[in-house]
């Protein structure tokens, strides 16, 4: 695969599918294996899949000389096709049981999950209902451990650019076949009345790991409530960036801040936790 920058050496990337309780799931590896670095595990937003993170994970694995391992969940992306509707449980589901395949699947050692959005919220219910000894730290970007009005609002007006925007084929670029399953799936969980009563902050008093926080101060999906929360009642150490000319997707919006900000944090975790990365850094 073609260099991020010109000049720049490709990066050492596999991909394929993993199967996982009989269902195929898409992901890409970047950079160094599991047994000779640390791992990033970067999990997608509500509307994300593998070809959405972009260029984000090479310029990571790139600069911190961690692998850095993507995969679409059930119903995105290249992955099997997902049953509809989704069991308001689905963050839950992917927390609990998938994503403890994909790691014993992918022989993960030492990782540093990366969350956006949803995928952000499943690393919150993993670290804290499992206590996952591979789990080495959490960097959330975006997350959510309870829902609130701005987030049905803004939800809501997705099915209308969905339908008549234009977001239904900018999506279709890169969740294929699986474009009406991925966004109905998802639409229609958060506006389900019975989901207004999902809240995680249970979980939070069990998580012992260092965490990142990354949010935009102008994120359309969630207010400064979902940090106050996680500052509050996580055990471990938070740190805590409030992005300025940010929205919703701080790798999308604010990638190099946002890329330098997670690189800092793992250099942190080397440094005060004893967790190696292996490789040096590469910028």
């Amino acid at each position: 695969m073609a260099a991020i920058d010109a000049g720049l050496t490709p990066l050492r990337c596999t991909s394929g599918f993993y199967s996982i309780s009989g269902r195929l799931l898409e992901y890409q590896w970047w950079g160094a294996g599991p047994d000779t670095a640390l791992t990033l595990v970067m999990l997608h937003e509500g509307l994300g899949c593998v070809g959405l993170w972009k260029d984000f994970p090479e310029r990571l694995a790139r600069a911190s000389g961690c692998g850095v391992l993507v995969y679409s969940r059930l119903g995105y992306g290249a992955s099997d096709p997902a049953e509809l509707p989704r069991p308001l449980s689905y963050m839950h589901d992917e927390a609990l049981q998938t994503l403890p395949e994909v790691l014993d699947r992918a022989k993960i050692r030492r990782a540093v999950l990366v969350g956006h959005s949803d995928g952000a919220s499943i690393a919150l219910i993993h670290a804290g209902g499992l206590v996952d000894p591979r789990i080495q730290g959490l960097v959330l970007m975006a997350p959510h451990v309870f829902v609130e009005p701005l987030s049905v609002a803004s939800i809501a007006k997705t099915a209308t650019l969905f339908i008549d925007a234009g977001l239904r084929d900018r999506l279709k670029r890169y969740q294929g076949d699986n474009v009406d399953s991925a966004f109905w799936g998802w639409n229609r969980v958060w506006l389900n009345p019975a989901f207004l009563q999902w809240n995680i902050e249970s979980y939070l008093p069990q998580i012992q790991l260092p965490v990142l926080l990354l949010q935009g101060l102008d994120d359309e999906y969630g207010t400064d409530q979902q940090l106050q929360a996680l500052e509050s009642q996580v055990a471990g150490p938070v740190q805590t960036h409030r992005l300025a000319c940010c929205g919703h997707a701080p790798f999308r919006d604010q990638p190099h801040l946002s890329k330098q900000l997670i690189i800092n944090f793992i250099r942190q975790l080397q440094h005060r936790y004893g967790v190696g990365v292996g490789n040096s850094f590469g910028e």
